[in-house]
């Protein structure tokens, strides 16, 4: 079965799951490292992801995924807070963040750059509203390569 596939099937399982637990799934990576196959969640909440949010995620996600049997052969289940850089992927996820500093990278340039560093205003019609030192930019989601927050100390 394609990395993908298994992604995609763990992700469909996980979010209603951990969403049930006031978590969200923000990332999920599937691959090989080394000699063997490594699943990591990164997950999110309102507050943070304590420790014990993150052994709860792993005590849930694993129950699910041995009773529907997703993963045929030996894995690592990782499960951990998405950190202090925080991807942003989706639309929710933007405006979830409005007024804080995201870094962006588009796949193609925009207004003269590919490379944004500024306040998010807001996110509509899948389009990111970012004020970068005074100057507005509407970026497309479908545009946008990497996305994270930038913490402000």
């Amino acid at each position: 079965m394609a990395e993908e596939g298994v992604a995609e099937k763990v992700a469909s399982l996980a979010v209603p799951a951990l969403g049930e637990r006031g978590m969200e799934l923000v990332s999920l990576e599937y691959r090989k490292e080394g000699s063997g196959w490594v699943l990591r969640l990164f997950i999110d909440r309102d507050g943070g992801v304590t420790l014990d949010d993150c052994a709860d995620a792993s005590r849930v996600v694993e129950a699910l995924l041995d009773a529907n049997d997703i993963i045929p052969h030996e894995y690592s289940l990782e499960v951990s807070s998405p950190g202090l850089n925080r991807p942003l992927k989706k639309e929710a996820d933007f405006r979830r963040f409005i007024g804080k500093i995201a870094r962006i990278k588009t796949f193609e340039v925009i207004n003269g750059s590919r490379n944004f560093k500024g306040r998010i205003e807001g996110c509509e019609d899948s389009v990111v509203v970012l004020n970068v030192d005074g100057t507005v930019h509407h970026i497309p989601l479908k545009k946008i390569a990497k996305a994270n927050i930038e913490y402000e100390f």
